[in-house]
């Protein structure tokens, strides 16, 4: 081959290469272009919940699949229509609601509970309440409330609006320190034991009151629980599947209306929170 022949071969070898490799490169910076410019339609297309952002559908132990006996023979007709039929009978079909109202402004200056007596202020409060409540006109099956002066006084003046409802006391519904929470405060801090005490007690209170409804319930019920902001707080959070923790976040008025509803399926929505739209200004306390 001759000197001229020898170099023609060369350079076309050397032009195919660099062709190929500048071809690569230009495919690569295309497709890098439109990676980066793909719109994903929503977040969820490209994100991974937290492990407390799952809902668990049994939190009340009351799933229907839990109270039956789990099928065995997943291939036996007869079986499956056995299980279904159990699974069946112990639905729920209605929907319970809890309207949470925190007692009116009370006076801090009470050494004991018996003189943390409501003030004029919260006696107003109460009853624009009550109001609000008799205006919503719902079939409420009962009032219930915490058994501390200023939920009791509160809870008497909301049944003046609602003469028919019978006041059913609760112990467990008193004011008290749930948990620990996140992130702390400086200006309170109860002691250890005093979370463990109270939390066990909170506790027990959201268990006796947040479930839902049972298979013999035919209509949706609606229940007034009257208590404090410490524990409704708590019971929303809990309610919500949200960490416990957050509960001091959530500010509260005073005789504030929040209302949870707990669905036939499990879920849980909160349908107001502190509401005090129905009060004049002037009636607006923390």
């Amino acid at each position: 081959m001759g000197a001229w022949s020898r170099f023609m071969s060369k350079k076309f070898i050397s032009g195919t290469a660099v062709c190929v490799v500048g071809g690569a490169a230009g495919l690569w910076f295309v497709s890098k272009t439109i990676e980066r410019q793909t719109v994903l339609n929503s977040f969820t297309t490209n994100y991974e919940p937290s492990p407390c952002a799952r809902w668990d559908w049994n939190w009340d132990h009351r799933d229907p699949k839990s109270l039956v006996k789990p099928l065995k023979k997943v291939d036996d007709p007869e079986a499956q229509n056995a299980y279904n039929k159990a699974v069946e009978s112990v639905k729920c079909r209605a929907t319970r609601h809890l309207i949470l109202v925190r007692h009116g402004q009370y006076n801090l200056d009470g050494m004991t509970d018996r003189e943390r007596t409501l003030t004029a202020l919260g006696r107003k409060q109460a009853a624009v309440s009550g109001e609000r409540l008799k205006a919503l006109d719902l079939p409420y099956a009962e009032i219930v409330r915490s058994t501390m002066t200023r939920a009791q006084e509160t809870a008497q003046i909301i049944g003046e609006s609602l003469p028919l409802l019978k006041l059913k006391d609760c112990c467990l519904l008193e004011e008290g320190s749930p948990i620990p929470p996140e992130p702390p405060v400086g200006h309170w801090r109860p002691e250890a034991s005093q979370f463990f005490q109270d939390g066990a007690r909170i506790e027990s209170a959201f268990r006796k009151y947040f479930y839902r409804a049972d298979p013999t319930q035919k209509a949706d019920s609606y229940t007034i629980v009257v208590c404090h902001a410490n524990v409704i707080r708590y019971f929303v959070c809990r309610a919500l599947q949200y960490p416990a923790e957050g509960w001091l976040r959530i500010s509260l008025g005073h005789a504030s209306l929040t209302w949870v509803s707990i669905y036939p399926d499990g879920r849980v929505s909160l349908r107001t929170l502190g509401d005090c739209g129905h009060m004049p200004k002037e009636l607006l306390t923390r």
